[in-house]
Order: structure tokens, then C-alpha cells, then sequence
């Protein structure tokens, strides 16, 4: 608006009931039980838009009168403890995360607050973050699997939690509003298990006093950083599981960079341009998940022989020569991408026959015979295998 300053009132008694009806649902309205206490909760969102959007969604199809004079007291409590507009905001759409219930659906909620703000995120992206990170079972079926982590996402839209939004590629993807973020990491940082520094132009690592020991979960992704120097590496981080590190601009990774990660379980390096990893990932035995999609100047792999807990490998648009010496020996492996531009990348049955817990699979074989033996031994061991790409 340029120079322009436009003062937006807050909705009439009117408009903020009309629109909290209009979530809320019809069986609700109806109800002369409910209305007096409905009408009390609505007055607590203080005639503000989001606040009525996300308290609505949480009660949305609630038809027991008692657990709306709770949420009306919950509401009354919380709001009444804080001063100013953007405390109470928060207040009321933290109201909405604690009545999710279900800690692992506040899990995969917390996961979104990872991503930088405003970012569109994508539904199946978002959906195999969530199996990467334990939130969902995954001792069963593939497809239980993601029509779990739909079920999740749907609760979590109708709660307004999460808002539907699509890219430039018209891809499916969810967005959180920048309060409902904002409400996030207002939570993470009371209890300090998550380290966001996410889409924020950083060119280089945060300090070492900034890497707490209670650190469980860290995105850098979508910055600058183009060098890890050893002398700002983290030294304390014992308990972190998650370190995200996509779309970044370094080309290489010290050695001692992951002597401190014991815990380490899911390492995302996509999109970046290292040329090498070093040795000493191979150290990391909890390593669940190692992402290096998109790694286009990455040739050279360590052995993965003794990453034994290794469920998802993703190597597709790297530029590797030859398959991962020990691949064979990750016999808890369920994905792998080996989808790469360069046609010497060729396996041989014997490399991938051994990972009966195979479900999503993409590579290439040069021998037709080594292709025949793949699939006979799918035939009599009966794989796992529903995704595939050859």
C-alpha cells in the first residue's frame, strides 16, 4: 500500500459468532444447550479472525455441553494469565494444540515449524518426514502408513492448524499461518528441544553457544551457509536426532563435524554441494534416514556396511559411479533412490536381493539376467516391494 496506513477494526459481536458458526457446524448451532456457553467462548477469541477460525475448528462437531463450559474455562484461564493482543492470539491457538490430544500428532504439528516461514510444504514430502521421524507406526503396510499420516493432516487442517496451499508446480502442499508458527516455536523454545534457524540468510553455522545439550531436532535448511569450520562445530549435542541441512551452499564436512551426535537418526544433506561425505558418518549407528537428493557434485561415498539401523538411503540426482560399497549388508533398508543421471550405476542382483524389508525401490540394472534374478527373488520371498522404479 505504499506509504498508506490502513487501520483493520476487529469483526462486530455479530460477524465474529456468524463466522464462528459457519465453522463450528450445524448440529452445534441447533443446540439451545450449547449456544449460551458457545457465545462465551467466542467472546474470548476477542473478535479476531484467526483466533475464531482455529478455536472453531478444535471444537468443531463438539455436541457435549460439558466439555464446552471446559473449553469455555480453559480459554477464560489462559487468556486471563497474559496482557496484550499477539499474547492472547497465542493463548488461543495453543488452546487448539493442547486439545490435539494425541502426542504424536502434536509431534508431526511441531515437525511443520522446521520448515521457514510462509513455505509451502509438500503433503507427501510432509507424510514421509513424519515416517522418518517415528511419528507414525511403521510396522504397518506401506499404504497404513500414509493413510495414516492423510488422517493426520486432515485433522490437522481441520483444526485450521494447517492451511491448504498449492505451488507454482500445482503441487498439493500446506502452509502455517505465521501465528499459528509463530505459536510453534513459542513452544519449542519453552521447553528447548528444537534449534529453527530456517530460511533466515544465515552464511554460516550458529555460534557453539547456541548448540544446547537438550537440542533434539535442528533446520538450517533454506540458507547460505557455504563452510563448516571446525572451529564453530558443536560439541554438546548429545541427544540430537534430527539435523537438517538442505539447500544449503557448503561443498565439504569435516570429520570430527558428527563426533558429537550419538543420537543422530535422520541427516538431511539435500540439495547441497558436497563432493564427498566423510568417513565418519559411518560411525553414526543410530542413522535412520540419509537424504542426499539433488547432491549434483556428489561422487564419492563412504562404506555404509555398519549403518545397521539405515531404513531410507536417497541418492537420486547425485553424481555417484557406483553403488554404495556395503549396501548389501543394510538389511533393515526400506527405501532407496538410487535414480541417478549416470549410466555406469548399474546393480547386480546380489546387491539387492539381501534387503527383504525393501518397499520403495528405484534403480538400474544393466543385465537383463540381473534384472530376472531381482525379480525371482521377489517372487519366492515374497517382498515387501509396492514402489518401484526400473
Amino acid at each position: 500500500m505504499g506509504s498508506m496506513v490502513l487501520k483493520v477494526k476487529r469483526l462486530s459481536e455479530k460477524e465474529a459468532l456468524t463466522l464462528f458458526l459457519n465453522i463450528v457446524g450445524r448440529n452445534i448451532v441447533q443446540s439451545p444447550t450449547i449456544m449460551p456457553t458457545l457465545k462465551l467462548v467466542v467472546k474470548e477469541c476477542a473478535a479476531l479472525p484467526l483466533t475464531i477460525v482455529v478455536v472453531a475448528g478444535t471444537m468443531k462437531g463438539e455436541d457435549d455441553p460439558h466439555i464446552w463450559k471446559t473449553a469455555h474455562e480453559d480459554l477464560k484461564e489462559r487468556i486471563g494469565k497474559v496482557e496484550g493482543v499477539e499474547a492472547k492470539v497465542i493463548e488461543c491457538l495453543k488452546f487448539s494444540f493442547d486439545h490435539l490430544k494425541d502426542g504424536k500428532v502434536k509431534d508431526c504439528f511441531l515437525y511443520c515449524a522446521l520448515y521457514p516461514e510462509d513455505f509451502g510444504i509438500s503433503k507427501d514430502e510432509l507424510i514421509e518426514c513424519w515416517i522418518d521421524e517415528g511419528f507414525i507406526n511403521e510396522m504397518d503396510t506401506r499404504q497404513e502408513v500414509e493413510d495414516k499420516g492423510l488422517n493426520i493432516l486432515k485433522k490437522l487442517e481441520d483444526n485450521c492448524l494447517l492451511e491448504n496451499s498449492t505451488t507454482i508446480s500445482s503441487s498439493h502442499c500446506v502452509k502455517m499461518h505465521d501465528a499459528v508458527r509463530d505459536m510453534a516455536l513459542s513452544i519449542t523454545r519453552m521447553n528447548p528441544r528444537y534449534m529453527i534457524q530456517a530460511g533466515l540468510r544465515l552464511d554460516k553455522l550458529p555460534e557453539k553457544e547456541q548448540w544446547s545439550p537438550d537440542i533434539e531436532k535442528v533446520s538450517l535448511m533454506c540458507n547460505f551457509i557455504s563452510e563448516i569450520p571446525i572451529d564453530v562445530m558443536p560439541t554438546k549435542c548429545q541427544l540430537l536426532k534430527t539435523l537438517l541441512l538442505q539447500h544449503n551452499l557448503f561443498k565439504k564436512i569435516p570429520y570430527s563435524f558428527f563426533a558429537n551426535m550419538p543420537c543422530l537418526s535422520v541427516l538431511n544433506l539435500s540439495f547441497t554441494n558436497i563432493k564427498s561425505l566423510p568417513n565418519s558418518i559411518s560411525e553414526i549407528k543410530n542413522l535412520t534416514t540419509l537424504l542426499l537428493r539433488g547432491c549434483a557434485g556428489l561422487r564419492d561415498l563412504p562404506c555404509f556396511s555398519m549403518l545397521q539401523e539405515l531404513k531410507k538411503l536417497d541418492l537420486c540426482w547425485t553424481s555417484i559411479e557406483e553403488v554404495p560399497e556395503g549396501m548389501d549388508m543394510l538389511i533393515k533398508l526400506r527405501y532407496i533412490d538410487l535414480g541417478v543421471d549416470n549410466e555406469k550405476i548399474s546393480l547386480k542382483a546380489e546387491e539387492v536381493v539381501p534387503l527383504e524389508k525393501l518397499e520403495w525401490f528405484n534403480g538400474r540394472f544393466k543385465e537383463i539376467n540381473e534384472l530376472n534374478k531381482f525379480i525371482s527373488s521377489m517372487q519366492q520371498s515374497k517382498k515387501n516391494l509396492i514402489k518401484y522404479h526400473l
